[in-house]
């Protein structure tokens, strides 16, 4: 009887339809919070609402990319830096598809950095999930646009002497309509806010605060993955609201976490209905949240 029951739950497990199994052991390290913010990721999708059929997922290049390949959905793991360019022909070419964005600080702030300013600017219906690890996790651990000030990185060995983006800001600053961030150990807050980011019309952006200890955290004496998860969490302090320019993550190690942004605003395919009047035949989806149904912080 306990045998067949644990047959059941190996093969019924709530997450395999959303797995390709196939490509399962993934490749992470050890500790990486990539795991944990697939699976958030995963519980978002399945409570969204929307038809699994209308969900593509887009990545680049990095650890994070491989999060395409994973995932039982159409996919595109496309050239370094260019997630966003793929995903805005995707959406263009059919609106009434629901493109999530699922890559790291590297490729969506480095190399596509351009790419990220000019798609929050013209506010294409676009959700970005960007785990921000610090360092090119997967090419060596170089120091990326995010890698905090002091910090050493295969690239700085003396300590990063670069002014870090500041994501939601920068975000923000572009025009996103949604923006939160979490770190990878606040897995129920980062499930809703990666649920509310999908059915938020327009560009909406969640940043996730992830360790990379085999690189990162090794190169600055941070310990295991898990010393680097509760140190993040330990130091997390949640601020609903704050000016995306505020929370900026000093040199006090505090690290500012909450949904910054929430509104409306018309997007690219909202603009060109609008100039367009009856010339326009492109059926827009209907998305709203509900926000009294997505609680940030309860457990």
């Amino acid at each position: 009887m306990i045998q067949q029951q644990e047959s059941t739950i190996v093969e019924h497990h709530p997450m395999d339809v959303l797995l390709r199994q196939d490509r399962i052991p993934h490749i992470w390290c050890s500790g990486c919070g990539l795991g944990t913010s697939l699976t958030a990721f995963i519980n978002a999708v399945r409570d969204c609402g929307i038809p699994l059929e209308k969900i593509s997922v887009v990545s680049g290049i990095g650890c994070t990319g491989r999060v395409a390949g994973y995932l039982n959905l159409d996919s595109f793991h496309t050239t370094h830096g260019r997630a966003l360019p793929f995903a805005v022909g995707l959406h263009l070419g059919n609106p009434s598809l629901k493109v999530i964005v699922f890559s790291g600080d590297g490729d969506l702030i480095s190399i596509g950095g351009n790419h990220f300013i000019h798609t929050a600017r013209k506010n294409m219906d676009i959700t970005v999930i960007c785990v921000n690890n610090f360092n090119y996790g997967m090419t060596g651990g170089q120091g990326a646009p995010t890698t905090p000030l002091g910090s050493r990185s295969t690239t700085t060995p003396y300590g990063n002497f670069e002014f870090p983006f500041n994501i939601p800001h920068l975000a923000a600053a572009s025009g996103a309509t949604y923006v939160a961030r979490w770190t990878a150990l606040d897995t129920r807050r980062l499930k809703n806010s990666m649920q509310e980011a999908i059915l938020r019309r327009g560009f909406s952006v969640v940043e996730v605060i992830s360790p990379c200890p085999t690189l990162f955290g090794r190169l600055n004496r941070l310990g295991t993955g898990l010393d680097m998860m509760k140190s993040y969490q330990e130091n997390s302090v949640i601020r609903h609201g704050a000016d995306p320019a505020s929370v900026a993550m000093g040199k006090d190690g505090k690290i500012i976490v909450g949904k910054f942004v929430d509104i409306e605003r018309p997007t690219y395919l909202d603009m060109m209905k609008q100039a367009l009047g009856g010339r326009f035949n492109i059926p827009i989806p209907e998305r709203s949240v509900d926000k009294t149904e997505i609680p940030m912080d309860g457990e």
